[in-house]
């Protein structure tokens, strides 16, 4: 079927969708750049199968970075993106927050096929980023990889490396080709690779301090990943930064879009173990050896420096709204019947702490995400809240979890919410702060 982004009004519809949640600014006055990334839509191939045909996918990649991209904190970045692939697309980055001063629906429509087109985008925080094109899963003809993208701290931090662990899931046919998130995945196997890789592999020597940055790269699925026989201590949720607490069991439950901050110091050869729900399965391993030359213990870690979020959050002052999510008469559409002329799922003004009761009506888990403000997840009671902060939250069926956030970027803004099945759609909503 072909999706509406090609109606007459497609710019005013999805205008926001890949400059809102990604928090761009295009063009205008301002300081200088400082960072410059060069991304391309292209397609590529993984291999996903010994003795098959590598099996056809898209990618959103950065050109000449060998490795990994990482910008700094407070960087003024110009994004030049190249669409070299069939549909218009935009990435859409998850994890950064725009500043105040903009309104995110003034950002341009998604790039038409073999353009190219120049951005601004400011980097207002340290932490562990993703970027893709789930807002546009509707027009994908193949999976798509997302790029995992780092904002570095202004001062440094102790570890010995510093590595990305991107986890994503795919469903594959028998003859190798892969189904994309959104479709029936009827006849298909699931499958899971850690950085491209069905066996992954991470070298390190002993006594080493390892700060490893899990991505749930996953359209659909909760992840729990585990390194077994090493406390895992978690040291940031969602690109910001939290109180340090060892991970429950060493295994980190990450929403698919979620992403985790942890520091390991290596003793021993260990197994990565992924469980998606159903079972768990060996996805990778820790290969010690050799000696680290340091010679003095390692010290507690400390945490990371502060994004400068609010310590406190005025519950009792706050504006209360219920959101349902998916619910079919509540106003969530998919992203290609997008209109910024419906209605919002709430308005705020800025300065005002908003706590959103979440309920989750469908009768599986489902994943909601909140454009523009990471949240603070509230206890039961509503009395307080966990220590620390998210942008991806996965809410049981029948249930409703409560959050909340400090209102600080005004502009018209995304929610998402998909349940935990492959088939399922991706649905949008927006909401303003004003």
């Amino acid at each position: 079927m072909k999706p509406r982004i090609f109606d007459l009004n497609r710019r005013e519809l999805l205008a926001g969708l890949g400059a809102s949640a990604a928090g761009l600014i295009a063009g205008g006055a301002g300081p200088s750049v400082t960072a410059q990334l060069a991304l391309q839509a292209r397609p590529a191939t993984l291999a996903l199968r010994s003795g098959q045909p590598a099996t056809p996918i898209w990618e959103l990649a950065a050109v000449s970075h060998l490795k990994d991209v990482r910008l700094k904190r407070f960087d003024r970045c110009e994004v030049v993106f190249r669409n070299d692939l069939p549909v218009p697309l935009a990435p859409v980055w998850y994890g950064l927050n725009a500043p105040a001063a903009a309104d995110p629906l003034r950002g341009r429509a998604p790039a038409a096929p073999s353009t190219t087109e120049t951005s601004i985008v400011s980097i207002s925080n340290a932490g562990t980023l993703l970027a893709d094109f789930r807002l546009f899963e509707d027009g994908l003809k193949q999976p798509a990889r997302p790029l995992p993208i780092i904002a570095v701290e202004t001062s440094p931090v102790a570890v010995d490396r510093d590595e990305i662990l991107l986890i994503e899931e795919w469903r594959l046919r028998p003859d190798g080709t892969a189904v994309p998130p959104g479709q029936d995945p009827k006849d298909t196997t699931p499958l899971y690779t850690v950085n491209g890789q069905t066996s992954f592999e991470l070298s390190a020597a002993t006594n080493e301090r390892l700060r490893l940055r899990f991505i749930n790269g996953s359209q659909r699925t909760v992840l729990a990943i585990k390194l077994e026989s090493h406390e895992v201590r978690v040291m940031a949720l969602d690109g910001q930064p939290a109180e340090p607490f060892p991970a429950r069991n060493g295994a980190l439950v990450l929403a698919p879009g979620g992403r985790a901050d942890a520091f390991v110091d290596t003793a021993t050869t260990a197994a990565f173990l992924l469980h998606d729900g159903k079972e768990a399965r060996q996805v990778g391993s820790l290969k010690i050896s050799g000696q680290s030359e340091r010679r003095a213990p390692l010290l507690p870690p400390q945490p990371l420096p502060s994004n400068d979020l609010p310590e406190k959050l005025d519950l009792k002052g706050a504006l209360r709204f219920d959101v349902a999510l998916g619910a079919p008469d509540a106003g969530w559409a998919r992203p290609a019947n997008f209109s910024t002329a419906s209605a919002p799922a709430f308005r705020a003004k800025a300065g005002r702490t908003v706590v959103l009761a979440l309920k989750n009506p469908a009768p599986a888990t489902t994943v909601f995400h909140l454009h523009g403000h990471p949240f603070r997840l509230l206890d039961k009671l509503d009395d307080g809240w966990k220590p620390y902060w998210l942008d991806t939250l996965a809410i049981e069926p029948g249930q409703t979890q409560r959050i909340a956030f400090a209102a600080t970027s005004p502009g018209r803004w995304l929610l998402e919410s998909v349940v935990t099945d492959w088939a399922a759609p991706r649905l949008v909503r927006w909401y303003g702060v004003e």
